[in-house]
């Protein structure tokens, strides 16, 4: 069992009150491991980057400074995983710089929103309709099984079109994706999202010694 888990995610934009939004957001959709860490008195963090190289960068920085946790990167992947590559193999097949900075670590550090977090988002379709109200156009969300086959742009536009007329405006990940967060039933996503469900089982591993 581990004494300390530190979640580093990829989002909130640039500023303090963003930041921490999209934190509580993660916080939320993550209760269930969290409350596990409570029962367990595991020390538990979950610091919201910004940007997926802000996010990598203080990642790394964690595995020297706090040795003695476990220490998870979560960003999107931007893109379709390659069946049978790991999240590891993944990035660093795709961002530039990173496997030079490569913390020589398992895959169990690294995790994927596949292929972005929006693939969370529109995998509850009850929570969309609530928090969006009746101008809320459901028709545009996909309605994949799996819901990492979803292509990024079809996603994006799929919210964006969905939201359009709504009382709270077009979809914005940082006005409304933290906020979303909350309200999404992470069952329903992890049923949708295979990426999504690795996180939760090797968290709850980690947790449960």
């Amino acid at each position: 069992m581990v004494g300390e888990l530190r979640i580093y995610v990829e989002g909130g934009g640039d500023g303090k009150d963003s930041k921490a939004e999209m934190r509580r957001g993660f916080v939320e959709f993550l209760r269930g491991a969290r409350d596990l860490a409570r029962d367990q008195r595991i020390k538990w963090h979950i610091i919201a980057c910004g940007s997926r190289n802000n996010t990598f960068d203080d990642f790394v920085t964690a595995i020297r400074t706090h040795t003695g946790a476990f220490n998870v990167l979560l960003v999107d992947s931007e893109g379709p995983v390659r069946e049978g590559d790991g999240p590891w193999a993944h990035l660093f097949g795709t961002e530039n710089g990173w496997r030079d900075r490569n913390p020589k670590i398992g895959n169990e550090h690294c995790h994927l929103m596949v292929q972005m977090m929006e693939a969370w988002v529109v995998s509850d379709l009850d929570a969309l309709r609530k928090f969006y109200g009746p101008e809320f156009n459901e028709n545009p969300i996909p309605r994949d099984v799996n819901i990492e086959r979803v292509d990024k742009g079809r996603l994006d536009s799929a919210l964006k079109e969905a939201t359009r007329n709504t009382s709270k405006g077009e979809y914005r990940k940082i006005r409304h994706g933290a906020k979303l967060l909350t309200k999404i039933d992470p069952e329903k996503v992890r049923h949708r999202a295979p990426h999504c469900d690795r996180l939760f089982v090797t968290l709850t591993a980690k947790l449960s010694g």
